[in-house]
């Protein structure tokens, strides 16, 4: 079952939200056994998980590690309980942005963890770090760094993103055998840190200016078993043609 996970950033009002989330909810007969997820800003998580969802998942953009206590701005675990099953941990805009290093990723993923939510591990190699052929060594650090003391037992409710810094957004993209070179490669570390057992049973995301049109190529890599989308994701029709050509 492939995982086709919408992240809509700092977009929609609630009420462009609901109207989204109403119409893809009357298209789930085409979903097939795709798993699809909607990631909205916390108001409109909010609003939509008041609507009936029995084939759409639920997840939060971001988090804070902590469970209370005077950190202005942000939401806990505790609060999104009942809210939602998965939650984005990692992605590259919190790095770039807002400086979260591996360190704060590892206790946000602890945390998910540990609160039974299912977290979504981004990571990725920017465009400059890709030219210097160091994509692999970044990509190990980030995954050894931002998986510490996650035990075996626990990385079997973990999903890994890999997003290419230097596709996000840009209209880039890279072609399917790039994308299934690099998922290959996260496997066969993760293998390294648990087991091939287990690293073969992850799931394992592409999220990189994903689009109808290249969807159904990428999909049919061995180790790509379904998106984290953006910009594609903020429009019905573009979003189910994806989850469309992903069956």
């Amino acid at each position: 079952m492939n995982l086709i996970a919408a992240n809509w950033k700092m977009n929609k009002t609630v009420k462009e939200a609901l109207k989204f989330f109403n119409d893809l909810n009357s298209k789930t007969d085409e979903f097939a056994d795709n798993e699809v997820l909607i990631c909205p800003s916390f108001l409109a998580l909010s609003e939509i998980s008041k609507i009936k969802h029995e084939k759409i998942k639920l997840g939060a953009q971001n988090f804070y590690f902590e469970d209370s206590g005077a950190y202005t701005g942000e939401t806990s675990l505790l609060i999104l309980k009942g809210f939602c099953e998965y939650v984005l941990v990692g992605h590259s805009e919190r790095r770039s942005i807002f400086k979260e290093p591996n360190q704060l990723v590892n206790k946000k993923v602890l945390a998910a963890l540990n609160h039974h939510f299912k977290p979504i591990l981004c990571i990725g190699e920017t465009g400059d770090e890709r030219q210097k052929n160091k994509t692999n060594e970044v990509l190990s650090q980030q995954l050894k760094a931002c998986l510490k003391g996650v035990s075996e037992n626990q990385i079997k409710n973990l999903v890994v993103a890999y997003e290419p810094v230097w596709a996000i957004g840009t209209g880039k993209n890279a072609t399917s055998a790039m994308a299934q070179e690099v998922h290959e490669f996260i496997r066969e570390v993760l293998t390294d840190m648990y087991s091939q057992t287990t690293a073969r049973q992850l799931k394992l995301l592409y999220g990189g200016s994903v689009k109808p049109d290249n969807a159904k190529d990428l999909i049919a890599q061995e180790d790509i078993n379904g998106f984290l989308i953006g910009g594609a994701s903020l429009e019905v029709e573009s979003f189910v043609e994806i989850i469309n050509a992903a069956k």
